[in-house]
């Protein structure tokens, strides 16, 4: 599976691709979405775009949003990684477009990688 990692987090975004590396996935990562969508113009055959809620300069649901609008033949799946678990957050996400939805306090990097290759299925 071929996954662009979106994070403001340097720890947090080094620390998910090294999960998803040592699984066996192809990593690309991102600090913004000025940056992801560089990335999108370069290779648009990623798999999965796992992103952030809360980053500056664009929500992870404008994100997605704008993605659909710049790379309307792109394939990936969209998966929200964040720490904003209130409903409200997650219906936003959800209308926008992501198929998932992990909750990072609830969940050990491990698991992350395990649940977005379930959703990707």
């Amino acid at each position: 599976m071929k996954v662009l990692l979106v994070d403001d987090d340097a720890f947090l975004r080094d620390m998910y691709a090294l999960k998803f590396k040592g699984s066996g996935h192809e990593v690309e990562t991102a600090e913004s979405a000025a940056s992801a969508f560089r990335s999108l113009e370069t290779e648009d055959d990623f798999d999965a775009i796992v992103l952030d809620m809360i980053m500056p300069s664009m929500t992870g649901v404008e994100m997605i949003q704008e993605i659909k609008v710049k790379f309307p033949n792109s394939k990936a799946k969209f998966i929200v990684l964040s720490n904003q678990g209130q409903q409200e957050d997650i219906n936003k996400a959800t209308q926008a477009g992501a198929i998932g939805y992990i909750i990072k306090a609830e969940s050990i990097p491990s698991d992350v990688v395990t649940k977005v290759e379930d959703l990707c299925k």
